[in-house]
């Protein structure tokens, strides 16, 4: 995806608003999709230069404030860009993938997610110390925890069907092959 300045943006609203084009004529003329020409006039509208302008850093919403937007989409009858620009978010896609995980995992799809690598069961400790720590661990077993375990074992389940697909297929593709050809079935050349 193309990357445009803030003084590019603003030269082609300024054009917008001074008459001398539409959103298609103008997005023809400087070669970039009418859509973002569309998308900066609303911005600058709302927002003023400040809705043209790039954050360089990302912004982190609380689990609070996501709940409260889903619920406000929810509960009105306006569009996801207009309910965006309204509460200053310039990225309505943000917006729409909020309420899609709403939908789909309930409201603990908005909570914040942990970042980085997961942290291996197996510890990679001597013999001696790892012996000596079996012995008075507890087992964590904290909701969350389990709530954790319980998503994994999930996921590989699903990926566990999804990868025994094609060969459930293939093998039911074989059935009616011998059932042709008087019961034996020939492989195929290529696979």
């Amino acid at each position: 995806m193309a990357k445009y300045s803030f003084e590019f943006k603003k030269k082609i609203v300024n054009e917008h608003l001074e008459g001398k084009g539409g959103y298609k004529e103008l997005g023809r003329k400087y070669s970039i999709p009418w859509e973002n020409v569309r998308k900066w006039i609303k911005n600058y509208d709302a927002n003023g230069d400040e809705g043209l302008t790039r954050f360089r850093k990302q912004s982190t919403f609380s689990f609070e404030y996501k709940l409260h937007m889903v619920e406000l989409y929810l509960s009105s009858e306006v569009s996801y860009r207009e309910l965006a620009l309204s509460q200053g978010i310039n990225n309505s896609s943000m917006l729409t993938r909020w309420v899609n995980n709403f939908r789909i995992a309930s409201p603990d799809a908005l909570r914040p997610k942990k970042k980085g690598r997961k942290k291996s069961l197996k510890t990679k400790l001597p013999k001696e110390t790892a012996e000596k720590n079996s012995e008075g661990t507890p087992v964590d077993t904290s909701a969350e925890h389990i709530k954790q375990l319980e998503d994994d074992l999930l996921k590989l389940r699903i990926e566990n069907a999804y990868l025994k697909e094609p060969r459930r297929l293939r093998l039911e593709g074989k059935a009616p092959l011998k059932k042709q050809r008087g019961g034996i079935a020939f492989r195929p050349l290529f696979r």
